[in-house]
């Protein structure tokens, strides 16, 4: 990462050109900020019109300010950023804020300035920000290059939360409910319009900032996906938590008619699962972002995910266990010896988990510390939930109940804890200071200590990782390819296909269905037809050989009445594979992620489950398991019913190769359906009984 966008977040001077007098302006508030927050370096102020700006000496234009800034705040109106740019490369900047909107947002010539005014910035070697965003800030500096009324109030506190938004809206709400929600910022990025500096960038700066422990990002999607995807992995090396807000749901679908694969994945569906993969945590509201914000700040994560459950009131600790079990938490028992232990110590309490001391508890808090100590230490638990409800409000109660409660912590402070409190923000900040993670509500909590579990199996995962082998580049020839070429290039990618005997028009077919034995099927094979269903040109369950000759001659027929155009390899002569799951493998473009790939059960549960799941490409074998158990229908594949258990690991180096075979040949594929592939029984490996390569457009020609 350059110094340049270094000097773009934390600068130690400042040029703010179009400084306004009037505090409420775009001009006026970042020159306040910066002010107000003691910001240690050189702040120079850029108007024709003025002397002076809020007492400090303004300069008329940036090629007579006294030193060269690190970075410009430009706040001129859209018309003025090009000349405003040109002046600054002119003066040697090296990075700029652009506030003004009215650029690629508005439309064809919005778009042509800012690509005229990012173009002039590349080759004079200035960093971008913007146009169209709030800026950046940087609390601990003192820095606030931004107009963001969030700061009308109070500014923002250092602190281990970062936060990088393609809306400057959305950012500036988000650190608002952190700052709320007693977070501190480390650093604050918006990235608007992106002409230069974009999401990816940003999000892979930050979490490399030693301060910032997690980072609370927006996006309707990214430009940079090998970057982007970077820096998921950065975060994981570094056991920082990334939590994702992504919005904008869309389909990849530019090829969906001519690939199955294509069809069933959707933009937002693939960020999903790729977030997922690199371990970070995808928001489903703003609120569970700001949740999990706040419990992954601690940087504490538990060793397991097993929650013990407190409680005085047998209602809520069901409500509680309910929604930590539906998180994935593990709500297990107490040893039925602790159990009695318990009950003889609480004759009324109910403690299996959650454990209930019921309001009996709070006539001897001695008693509850007891009580609480003995859950902890006899349950072996890696989380602590209690809940307290409004206890803590309580003017005679609640310091001896906050008293009680520490006393039964003490020597597990290896232990994750949090609590349940309603109760002012005064009274949370004492228990918060004492090292519980609180809040309001159960559901928060189950799903934000759940979030923690899942980084802390990321962490681990990231450092067990082997390194993935590249694979080798393959000659892909022109397309479009037929069955025939696209399994013969699979094959030498690793990919095993059951025998088969391409067979010319007119040639010998029944020969080779007695060659491969009966029964078979036949299928028309021809680079020009993707769906052979659509010209009727598969047969299957061919028993002899008239029904063989009988069942080509209807094939070649039917192509040429309904694709006269099409050219005609011949007949592919397969056998007839019957056993096994059905599953259907594919790899798609994805228009923001790049080459990823797909998986998921055959038949019913793709065509109107859509049971599938995706990862980025390459991945390894370990990665594949969890993919193949990532989809609601994996029991089918252990043997249900009676039937024996798939080849898991076959299944799982099959789409590890795959994986390497579409990253290797990201830039001239588009997508490949393997549909359907059979996996056999256990250590019969797997069939992938049709394949389709769908090359880029460029090479299809």
């Amino acid at each position: 990462m350059t110094d340049t966008f270094s000097a773009l977040v934390s600068p130690k001077s400042v040029a703010l050109v179009g400084a306004s007098e009037d505090v409420a302006r775009i001009g006026g508030r970042p020159l306040r900020y910066l002010r107000e927050a003691g910001f240690g370096g050189s702040i120079m102020p850029v108007n024709p019109k003025r002397e002076t700006v809020q007492g400090l000496t303004c300069h008329p234009d940036i090629a007579s300010l006294p030193e060269v800034p690190d970075t410009a705040i430009l706040a001129v109106p859209a018309r003025a950023t090009l000349d405003t740019v040109h002046a600054c490369l002119d003066k040697g900047v090296k990075s700029a804020v652009i506030f003004s909107a009215g650029f690629a947002e508005t439309g064809a010539d919005g778009q042509r300035v800012q690509e005229e005014i990012a173009n002039v910035a590349r080759e004079g070697g200035l960093r971008l920000l913007g146009p169209n965003c709030l800026g950046v800030m940087n609390p601990a500096k003192g820095y606030y290059g931004t107009f963001s009324v969030v700061l009308d109030n109070a500014l923002l506190n250092p602190g281990v939360v970062g936060i990088v938004s393609q809306s400057g809206a959305y950012g500036a709400h988000i650190a608002h409910l952190a700052r709320a929600r007693n977070m501190g910022i480390s650093q604050w990025i918006t990235t608007g319009n992106e002409c230069d500096v974009d999401v990816s960038e940003a999000l892979d700066w930050m979490v490399q900032q030693p301060e910032t422990r997690v980072v609370m990002a927006y996006a309707e999607g990214v430009r940079d996906y090998e970057r982007f995807i970077d820096a998921l992995e950065k975060a994981q090396s570094l056991g920082k938590a990334i939590v994702f807000m992504k919005t904008g749901r869309s389909s990849a679908g530019a090829v969906a008619a001519a690939s199955h694969t294509a069809a069933l994945a959707g933009s937002d569906s693939v960020f999903d699962a790729v977030l997922r993969q690199y371990g970070a945590h995808r928001a489903a509201s703003t609120a569970e972002q700001i949740d999990v914000a706040y419990a992954c700040a601690t940087g504490n994560y538990p060793t397991g995910n097993k929650v013990g459950i407190f409680t005085l009131s047998g209602g809520f600790g069901i409500q509680l266990a309910d929604d930590a079990e539906s998180a994935g938490l593990d709500v297990a028992p107490m040893p039925d010896d602790a159990q009695i232990r318990l009950k003889e110590m609480l004759p009324y309490s109910a403690p299996r988990n959650p454990v209930d001391a019921t309001a009996q508890a709070v006539n001897d808090l001695d008693l509850l510390t007891r009580y609480v100590r003995a859950m902890m230490a006899e349950g072996g638990y890696d989380l602590f939930a209690g809940i307290l409800g409004t206890a803590p409000t309580s003017k005679t109660f609640a310091e001896p109940l906050k008293r009680a409660f520490l006393a039964a912590m003490e020597g597990q402070e290896d232990k994750l804890r949090a609590l349940t409190i309603t109760a002012p923000a005064d009274v949370v900040r004492t228990y918060e200071d004492d090292g519980f993670l609180v809040f309001e509500d159960g559901k928060s909590l189950a799903g934000a200590l759940s979030a923690l579990c899942r980084f802390a199996e990321g962490f681990a995962r990231f450092k067990s990782r082997k390194e993935i082998a590249p694979a080798a580049r393959l000659d892909l020839g022109k397309g479009p390819l037929s069955e025939a070429r696209a399994k013969e290039i699979l094959s030498r990618a690793g990919l095993d296909f059951p025998p088969e005997i391409l067979v010319p028009v007119g040639g010998d077919v029944a020969g080779a269905a007695a060659t491969l034995g009966y029964p078979v099927v036949l299928k028309v094979c021809s680079a020009d037809i993707a769906h052979k269903t659509e010209v009727d040109g598969v047969a299957v369950n061919i028993r002899t050989p008239e029904d063989a000759v009988r069942a080509a001659e209807k094939i070649e027929r039917r192509v040429r009445e309904e694709r006269p155009d099409a050219r005609l390899d011949g007949i592919l002569v397969a056998p007839m594979v019957g056993d096994g799951v059905e599953i259907i493998a594919g790899v798609t473009h994805d228009p923001v992620l790049g080459p990823v790939v797909l998986f998921g059960l055959g038949g019913v549960f793709v065509e109107v489950l859509k049971d599938v799941t995706f990862r980025a490409a390459p991945f390894d074998i370990d990665e594949a398991h969890r993919m193949i158990r990532d989809i609601r229908g994996f029991p089918m594949l252990e043997g249900v019913r009676g039937a024996p258990p798939c080849d898991v690991d076959a299944l799982a180096r099959m789409l590890s190769d795959l994986s390497r075979f579409a990253a290797a040949h990201a830039d001239r594929i588009e997508s490949i359906d393997l549909n359907p592939v059979r996996v056999m029984p256990q250590g019969q490996g797997v069939m992938p009984l049709d394949a389709l390569i769908i090359l880029k457009e460029e090479d299809s020609r």
